[in-house]
């Protein structure tokens, strides 16, 4: 028999081991333990966002509540203070659409296609039970995470706030408003649904509905007509149901109906100027007795020209702020058409046009891969005319009233959400650095990403090929990289498994390193390439789950005999870029 001592002290010992494995396990997204629920920030010039800036101000924070604002506020005598001279407070950043916060799945066959028979190798739709590319009962609330590495680095480069929405189909999914912070994934969640985006890219090829665009529409504009004649048979039904034969029940009527019913958003994406006025024709065309509903634009990078009429038609507009540019390592004989260098030029100038025109718009970061860079193209829409106020708004309060949650979200302001974001300075200085952030009142200090030690030799910036074998065999992806003078690395790699954005990276010297964050067996894994880069090509291993495997990269060529063909090639690439931004 063990004594009463040892009996206490295996109980303690065994109560540390519990302890540490919850530490261990706990998420990324916890913010620094042991804190006050009362925040102080004191003496810092506060911009809300929906007034003017007041200097030498405090914003207190109580219980993830901002509960006052102003010079002269009372401080709570237990508030943590933090001293704002020098500093700035701005609400916390919005990324208007995006899916920032769902974790990359697997490769397979794309979200929403059917599972039914085969014609040529595509997938064939059965009818309205087989619906193709169409999967809207899927949500950002339920699939939201902690294991998508990007929310902490969204979070560290000032975003507090994302709309996000699954990817993969016409009707993808239900977007929602995520917080990015928290303890649990539910934390995340402020509301939901938002918003249905909608895709105009249908499921595999002519031989198979919809396979074209016209298809696309047809298909959707169906959709919605089925949607609203259910919702009718329905509510007859439920009125009198002797003697009538009961409809029948198709998931994504159900869904889609419910969240229409919610008022949620319909997104439609338009880019160019064709697709700009397609989409308000649309949004009058899709209309149905069921539901109002309300129509919002993304993409709109060519708003240039058509920013008076979207204004008549009170539709907002989410501007994508991945600027079109030269592709990385284009042939040199590849010359871009005139149009494609006029909408390089342009597009910045959009943001401009539709705040001149009254058109209330949002930013969101669109094909971008490090939340630095989207603060970056918002600078270039205010060199192109855009107000710096209205940029700021642009990112903040816009797309909260958008989203329909202005009322808690969006500005600093007693009783909303303290969403706060400390810097050094002017969020648009490249210089400026944010020294805290503030998700739900939780405090997250801003851990700088490692830097390189040495002056990079060479640029890697560019696309590679990289080629390696794994246990299942031979197998290449792509890394489209880009690296800053600094050496710092950000971009996307691209595979089997699907694309995932780059969390960190560096090139030192001539000694490389960057992680990514791939599913393997439906865990999130961290997946680190490394080795050495003598400007032409890539040398070294992927460590991952305690293996390591050797790869090579190099950057791939042009077939030199192949010219005119990769000259029409490029045209038709060049033009179709402009086309399709938004889809």
């Amino acid at each position: 028999m063990r004594s009463v001592l040892e009996r206490r002290c295996l109980f303690t010992l065994a109560f540390f081991v519990i302890l540490l494995a919850l530490l261990a396990s706990a998420p990324r997204g916890v913010a620094q333990g042991g804190e006050p629920q009362y925040f102080a920030i004191r003496g810092a010039r506060v911009v809300p966002v929906s007034g003017p800036p007041v200097e030498n101000a405090t914003v207190v924070v109580a219980r993830g509540i901002i509960t006052a604002i102003g010079k002269d506020v009372a401080i709570p005598p237990d508030a943590w203070i933090i001293e704002g001279k020098g500093l700035t407070v701005y609400p916390g950043l919005f990324d208007a659409f995006t899916d920032v916060g769902i974790p990359a799945a697997a490769a397979g066959p794309g979200a929403g296609e059917s599972t039914g028979p085969r014609r040529g190798g595509e997938v064939t739709s059965r009818g309205p039970e087989d619906r193709p590319s169409t999967t809207p009962w899927r949500s950002a609330a339920d699939e939201v995470s902690f294991s998508d590495k990007r929310v902490e680095s969204w979070r560290n480069g000032g975003f507090t706030t994302v709309v996000s929405s699954p990817k993969g189909g016409m009707l993808p999914g239900q977007a929602a408003v995520l917080d990015l912070g928290g303890e649990r994934a539910s934390d995340m969640v402020v509301k939901t649904p938002v918003a249905i985006p909608l895709s105009f890219q249908p499921g595999g090829g002519f031989g198979n509905f919809p396979g074209s665009l016209m298809g696309a529409l047809a298909y959707i504009h169906q959709v919605l007509i089925d949607t609203d004649w259910t919702a009718h048979a329905q509510a007859a039904y439920e009125k009198n149901p002797k003697g009538v034969s009961r409809p029948r029940y198709d998931r994504t009527e159900a869904v889609l109906g419910e969240a229409l019913e919610d008022h949620a958003l319909v997104l439609i994406p338009a880019n160019n100027s064709v697709q700009l006025r397609r989409a308000l024709v649309l949004a009058d065309a899709w209309q149905v007795d069921s539901w109002d509903m309300d129509c919002v634009i993304y993409g709109g990078q060519m708003a240039y020209e058509v920013a008076p009429e979207i204004a008549e038609r009170k539709i907002p507009v989410l501007v994508n702020l991945k600027w079109a540019e030269a592709e990385k390592d284009a042939d040199p004989d590849d010359e871009p058409s005139l149009r494609t260098l006029r909408f390089r030029d342009k597009a910045p100038s959009s943001p401009a046009a539709l705040a001149k025109a009254g058109v209330k718009f949002g930013f969101y970061s669109g094909g971008i891969t490090a939340p630095k860079d989207i603060l970056k193209a918002a600078k270039k829409s205010i060199d192109a005319g855009l107000a710096p106020d209205a940029a700021l708004r642009a990112l903040t309060l816009s797309p909260a009233e958008i989203y329909g949650v202005a009322d808690r979200l969006g500005s600093i302001e007693s009783g909303k959400i303290a969403n706060l974001v400390v810097a050094d300075g002017d969020l648009f200085e490249e210089k400026t650095k944010i020294k805290l952030v503030f998700v739900d009142g939780r405090r997250y200090e801003i851990h700088e990403p490692e830097k390189p030690k040495d002056p990079p030799k060479g640029n890697m910036t560019g696309k590679w090929k990289l080629s390696y074998t794994t246990p299942e065999g031979a197998e290449e992806s792509t890394l489209d990289v880009e690296m800053a003078a600094d050496g710092s690395l950000s971009g996307t790699t691209t595979s089997k498994r699907g694309t995932t954005t780059i969390i960190s990276g560096y090139l030192s010297g001539d000694k490389f390193s960057y992680t990514i964050n791939i599913p393997i067996e439906g865990n999130a894994t961290d997946v680190v390439f490394s080795g050495t880069f003598d400007g032409t090509t890539l040398k070294g291993s992927i460590d991952v789950l305690g293996y390591s495997i050797e790869f090579t990269g190099v950057k791939p060529t042009a077939n030199s005999s192949n010219t005119a063909a990769s000259v029409t090639r490029s045209q038709i690439k060049n033009d179709s870029h402009v086309a399709g931004g938004a889809l």
